[in-house]
């Protein structure tokens, strides 16, 4: 669950006389995610979600905060931070800085169908064309120098056959460079978890603490290996061309960025593949780890490795 600070309702209602959102009504702690705290607030005036940050600083938080400010101002799907009375979306509560937003509809969906699968290119497009105007910068620390640190420390877990798939993959990698590829704010980590779905509508994109300056095709190969994935890693072909056509129905992709594509789709897995063997062979200490099958992202990789059709 995602509740490690507790907040009781004595504790909330003197952090709510700094907001203009009315008297508390209900407090629920949400059970959900890994990282941060969590709670459903129900006001007078409507229905909030409250963050406590367990592992950022304040200081570390205002590209992430203002990003939602900024989407949200321009009308993309993502839940709207909402301001103290002295105009600071960042507060304090229990020892714990706060972010309060919107309360987004919908719900995550497992299983995403085909018109899912649309909605969710079409507003990662939408998201990628507003983000081109924030002014805030983060380099991605997750980055291609960070994978091949992180499988240096974990060749020594790994089958042989395994290790010397992600050495090869990742020689491939080091001799591609795609900077010469669109770039601007990208999510970076939009799984299935990440987004609500009210129908087959976007309800909102979630979870931006991984959000970075980065290759945009990047993002949406990301994307793409978790909301198209089938059960063994490979990819549905009608999800990944609904996703494809509906993100370059707003963003067409350059001549460079289809040329790349097949890379990219093996550096989206490769990201995942070497943090889910991190965090499953070398887990932080003293952490509350939840760790989720590194095998899954191989296989993904495997897939793309030997693919000739990629829906473009």
């Amino acid at each position: 669950m995602s509740v490690f600070t507790t907040v009781c309702a004595d504790d909330l209602k003197p952090f709510l006389a700094r907001y203009s959102i009315g008297t508390l009504v209900d407090l629920k702690g949400i059970a959900a995610g890994v990282t941060n705290t969590n709670y459903f607030v129900t006001t007078t005036h409507g229905r909030y979600v409250l963050t406590l940050f367990e592992t950022l600083a304040a200081a570390e938080l205002p590209f992430y905060v203002n990003l939602l400010a900024h989407l949200a101002h321009h009308g993309i799907a993502v839940a709207a931070p909402i301001a103290n009375l002295n105009d600071a979306y960042i507060d304090t509560l229990n020892g714990k800085p706060t972010l309060l937003v919107t309360c987004l509809p919908g719900a995550v969906v497992d299983n995403p169908n085909v018109a899912q699968c649309a909605q969710v290119g079409e507003m990662l497009a939408q998201m990628h064309r507003a983000g081109a105007s924030y002014p805030g910068r983060m380099v991605n620390p997750r980055g291609p120098q960070w994978w091949m640190d992180t499988a240096a420390h974990v060749y020594q877990f790994m089958a042989p056959q395994d290790a010397q798939l992600l050495r090869e993959q990742l020689a491939v990698q080091s001799r591609h460079r795609f900077d010469h590829l669109p770039l601007g704010v990208i999510h970076a980590d939009l799984f299935r978890d990440n987004a609500l779905m009210n129908g087959d509508a976007v309800g909102g994109f979630i979870d931006f603490y991984y959000a970075c300056n980065d290759v945009l095709l990047y993002d949406v190969a990301i994307t793409l290996n978790d909301w198209c994935v089938l059960p063994d890693g490979d990819i549905d072909a009608a999800r990944a061309r609904a996703l494809l056509a509906a993100y370059q129905a707003v963003r067409p992709f350059t001549v460079e960025e289809n040329a790349g594509w097949p890379i990219m789709l093996r550096a989206a897995a490769i990201r995942f593949w070497t943090s889910r063997l991190l965090d499953f062979h070398r887990p932080a200490a003293g952490e509350m780890t939840f760790a989720k099958d590194p095998g899954h992202f191989q296989r993904v990789l495997a897939h793309h490795v030997a693919r000739n059709d990629f829906w473009l």
